[in-house]
């Protein structure tokens, strides 16, 4: 009888423990402050690759990620900073180009120009326009991929100039992610050939 007391109190402490932890839990992901990209919300504690999957405006950015290998790298631990040109951004260059860079043979390539949108850190747009104002309007950051990119802030916004005079403005900022942050532009970057 005293065993099945002790059971009895233990079974219930249990279960108000593992209750606790949902409530707990579930507390966290309402507190947990989501951004909208896309038309679905990008969450703190999800992966840049994560989260990207479910933007239907970066159909096209989560496609040449996978097709130039670069899914793993993305979700690993960063942090990163990644700058994600949209679906439109990418229909604005000259036709074909996407088409080309997607194909097999165009893997390095490819590779080349979204590491070229990746900075190694966790940058958020406060950061990057304090930089700009300490360097007396315009900040040059180098890339993962090896080249740099050129900021600079006109009227708040932060604008941002590749190695071939292309620009791209950040549309939406500081989307939090569990391994960095990305910053959604209008415009794809392009490096300067070696």
């Amino acid at each position: 009888m005293k065993n099945r007391r002790i059971l009895s109190i233990a079974l219930i402490a249990g279960a108000l423990f593992i209750g606790q932890t949902t409530f707990a839990q579930e507390d966290e992901m309402m507190e947990e402050k989501t951004v909208m990209v896309g038309g679905a919300e990008m969450y703190p504690s999800k992966n840049i690759v994560e989260n990207a999957v479910n933007s239907k405006d970066h159909t096209t950015l989560v496609a040449a990620v996978k097709a130039a290998g670069l899914v793993q790298t993305l979700a690993g631990p960063g942090p990163f900073t990644v700058f994600a040109p949209t679906n439109q951004a990418f229909a604005d260059l000259p036709e074909g180009t996407v088409e080309t860079l997607l194909k097999p043979e165009n893997k390095k390539t490819l590779s080349t120009i979204l590491t070229y949108h990746v900075i190694a850190g966790k940058v958020n747009a406060a950061d990057l326009i304090a930089l700009v104002e300490k360097n007396n309007g315009s900040a040059t950051v180098p890339t993962v991929a090896g080249g740099s990119l050129t900021f600079t802030v006109e009227d708040g916004d932060v604008y941002i100039e590749d190695e071939k005079g292309g620009t791209a403005m950040v549309t939406i900022a500081d989307v939090n992610q569990s391994n960095g942050v990305i910053h959604v532009v209008d415009a794809v970057l392009l490096p300067a050939k070696k």
